[in-house]
């Protein structure tokens, strides 16, 4: 039974154990070391061991999952031969296995924030190591930054970042004191790896990862299992539990292996099975997994990688009040790592489902979580430390403005921060709670409505990522007899724990649901949810029957748009309209105006959001001149139509503003509907009382917007109409107002004799081009120089149309011949 000492000189074999004294010298020189290995060379593994011989106090060690926290707490326990928490434990949520004389404690960085909160010193702890930095998800990212400023109070807390590939450069920096934190390494140790490309099917459609590309995955496992090298196992990546399950199911009897699953919603014990190497005699092995295996946790035995090449990350979608996990392409660094699997023990070979030109197109790193996904957790952790936005905090990214604005204003709602962004008491509060603040603060609400038990049951189902039906789940749940269930039920019994016992009033989960979102609160529309945030969703069949939702997730569809809307359910409790209605801060009562055939009709509306409880018409003079105009401003000028004469007018106005600019306004659709009330107020509050907007005349109300005294000069500079040699007066075509383009005069050729230059309109910038025309009125020529068509083009055009218009005149000299607009008799 090794201590962890001996642990450390054995090595067990694995390659970090060469870089032990670079990382005891780091760690003593400078108390922060930056750790790049790539993953299977034993960093977590010895690592841990090595800070322990050097520091008082406990060393814990993050893992960015619950299943890679246990995993390596089990690892390290088992090579000491000592049981989970004596000498190694783990704290994950819902779960811990920790004795109070443990060395090593593996947790989760979300784990870690919390204590941080109640504990800033980390009293008994001599060493915290970051593992799986290059992840970049948020809580490790945040930890960072609070560990550089624990480390100012406590500069003998020892603080370590591991990475598989990471910016090292960039970590150095943050953890270093006046200088760098020494970098410590070891190279991996990869035999030759052989690439295989086998393209199939989009990956994507309406509900995520099609049934499609799923079977050409398991396909191409079976030929990777046929020709593996040796008599190594297969280790296929997909980017969720549901794919891993579905793909696993289309691999089982179908080849002579056995297959396991690895993703975190499977017991602890079959983690292990599918973990830990081949016994002898035991058939070769097919894992699928999610991303858990690509750097969290080394599958022993592969020989064989077969990537799908999609990752889960989360987005958000602020437009449409959306945020969650969607599918994507996988980074390219993430794709290298997982082909790096299969070659740690001999030749391996990945083979990927996509093309070459696929894998060279693939973003180079992973996204940091922190620039994609929902940020008022973590706003509400930088407020309790005292770093509001985390504005001053040494961060390896910084967070983006304008999600930060927007999730302040949601912990603002909360009422967890005041106006500076400073924590408020019930801020405190809700930052004690193991549950995002909007559901922190439904539970803390709704136990008074619904009752602790069921507030605590309800949070904890939809943290858990329960997906469905909430009501129905939670009623499995309460069954018990399976992992999940026994999961779901501590977490619920310590959630209750933490808020005051009430016993409320029985009401169903779909009222908490609603303390949380109540922008997500939906009606039934058609074949589609409309949201009170005014997003449109679709909904899975077990949902799809219900008038009233409260949606617990929503997200992007992958792939084509669900039922046209962009959008899915992805849980949802159903309601009626009485608990719809606890969404009270969204409920409104107003008249709004609507279009029927170009007339205003309005309506008296009861709404929460988006969504109408009510409506009664009244008549139209209700909605007065601001509801007048904003149906225009919302529906666009083309309501009220544009009139010869107001089309004529706005194209002569946009060609002096192009050409001149200055005072001269614009006339575009956007930078009129901005200034309504400056050209078009009486015409509105007329149409108030009328409610007839169709036919309004908008050539007065253009001349509004005429500068003074420039607009004495409009029809010189713009004229209307241009009198050429015959004497006649011809109306000008100006180009549209949204388009550059010649100002024409169409006109017959006859009446233009003698004329050899053309005019030129806004003081000489722009000319006019001429569409010279036969006497039936079909074009002849189109010249911007009539001098040269005189002198050239116009013998042949003569000598076609004497014969045929032999009642006009033809002269051979149109430079003196009279311009006419009447035939020879008449002349």
């Amino acid at each position: 039974m090794p201590t962890l000492a001996e642990l450390v000189s054995d090595g067990c074999g694995l390659p970090f154990a060469a870089a032990a004294e670079a990382l005891r010298e780091a760690v003593g020189a400078h108390g922060a070391a930056v750790v790049e290995a790539p993953p299977g060379t034993g960093k977590t593994t010895l690592a841990p061991p090595i800070i322990s011989g050097l520091v008082e106090g406990r060393v814990v060690v993050t893992q960015p999952r619950r299943v890679a926290a246990r995993a390596a707490a089990r690892r390290l326990a088992a090579l000491t031969g000592t049981p989970v928490g004596e000498l190694v434990g783990y704290t994950v949520r819902g779960d811990r296995v920790l004795g109070a004389d443990a060395k090593v404690e593996m947790l989760t960085p979300g784990v870690l924030l919390r204590r941080l909160l109640r504990d800033p010193g980390l009293d008994g702890t001599g060493a915290v190591i970051l593992d799986e930095v290059h992840e970049r998800g948020l809580d490790t990212d945040l930890l960072v930054g609070l560990l550089v400023e624990v480390r100012e109070l406590r500069p003998d807390l020892v603080v370590i970042a591991m990475s598989a590939t990471a910016d090292t450069e960039t970590l150095a920096g943050l953890l270093g004191d006046t200088a760098p934190a020494p970098v410590v390494g070891v190279p991996g140790v990869l035999h030759p790896l052989t690439a295989r490309y086998c393209p199939g099917p989009l990956p994507l459609d309406a509900r995520g990862v099609s049934r499609e590309f799923l079977a050409h995955v398991a396909t191409v496992a079976r030929a990777a299992f046929d020709e593996r090298p040796g008599d190594g196992d297969v280790l296929v990546f997909l980017p969720g539990a549901r794919e891993v399950r579905v793909v696993a199911d289309l691999l089982r009897g179908s080849v002579p292996a056995e297959v396991l699953e690895l993703h975190g919603q499977i017991p602890a014990r079959e983690q292990d099975r599918a973990i830990s190497g081949r016994r002898p005699g035991e058939p070769p092995r097919i894992v699928v997994s999610t991303n858990l295996a690509e750097s969290s946790l080394t599958v022993a035995g592969v020989r064989v990688v077969v990537d799908a090449g999609l990752s889960r990350e989360p987005r958000r979608d602020s437009a449409r009040g959306m945020s969650g996990l969607v599918t994507v392409r996988c980074a390219r660094s993430s794709a290298d790592q997982r082909a790096g699997r299969a070659a740690r023990q001999g030749p391996g070979v990945v083979w990927r489902c996509y093309d070459e030109e696929t894998y060279a197109g693939l973003r180079p790193q992973v996204t940091p979580e922190s620039q994609t996904t929902d940020l008022t957790g973590a706003l509400l952790t930088l407020a309790a430390w005292g770093s509001p936005r985390g504005a001053t905090m040494r961060l390896p990214s910084p967070l983006p403005a304008a999600s930060v604005a927007e999730d302040e204003a949601v912990l603002r709602s909360l009422g967890a921060v005041d106006t500076t962004g400073r924590i408020t008491e019930d801020g405190r509060r809700l930052a004690s709670i193991p549950a995002s603040p909007r559901w922190a603060r439904a539970l803390v609400d709704g136990a008074a409505l619904v009752g602790s038990r069921t507030a605590a049951e309800t949070v904890a189902a939809v943290e858990s990522g329960v997906s469905g039906d909430l009501g129905r789940e939670i009623i499995a749940l309460r069954r018990g007899g399976t992992p999940e269930a026994r999961r779901w039920k501590a977490e619920a019994d310590r959630l209750a724990r933490l808020i005051d016992a009430a016993p409320g009033t029985g009401a169903l989960p779909g009222a908490v649901v609603v303390l949380a979102f109540p922008e997500r609160v939906a009606r039934k529309v058609g074949g589609t949810y409309l949201l009170a945030s005014g997003t449109r969703a679709a909904a899975p069949p077990e949902l799809a029957g219900h008038v009233w939702l409260a949606v617990a997730e929503v997200t992007r569809a992958g792939g084509v748009s669900a039922a046209g809307t962009g959008a899915v359910i992805r849980s949802a409790a159903p309601i009626d309209e009485p608990t719809a209605r606890l969404a009270g801060q969204l409920l409104v009562e107003e008249t709004r105006g609507e279009l029927v055939d170009g007339r205003l009709r309005a309506r008296r509306v009861v709404a929460l959001g988006a969504i109408e409880l009510s409506s009664t018409p009244v008549p139209a003079r209700e909605l007065g001149a601001h509801a007048v105009r904003d149906v225009v401003a919302a529906h666009g000028l083309g309501v009220i139509g544009w009139s010869q004469s107001a089309d004529a007018l706005r194209r002569r106005m946009a060609l002096l503003h192009r050409s001149i600019g200055g005072r001269w306004p614009d006339v575009g659709d956007d930078a009129l509907l901005t200034r309504l009330d400056d050209w078009l107020a009486p015409e509105l509050r007329a149409a108030a009382d009328t409610g007839a907007l169709a036919g309004i005349d908008l050539t007065t109300p253009l001349r509004r917007l005429l500068p003074w005294p420039e607009a004495g000069r409009l029809d010189e500079l713009a004229p209307e109409r241009l009198q050429v040699p015959s004497g006649s007066r011809i109306r000008l075509e100006y180009p549209p107002h949204d388009a550059d383009g010649p100002v024409v005069v169409a006109v017959k050729l006859q009446e233009c004799f003698g004329l050899a230059t053309s005019p030129r309109l806004v003081d000489g910038r722009v000319e006019v081009v001429f569409h010279l025309l036969s006497p039936a009125g079909r074009p002849l020529a189109i010249t911007g120089d009539l001098a040269s068509f005189w002198s050239g083009p116009y013998a042949q055009v003569r000598s076609e149309m004497r014969g045929r218009y032999p009642r006009h005149p033809w002269p051979e000299d149109p430079w003196t011949a009279p311009a006419t607009a009447r035939t020879k008799r008449r002349g």
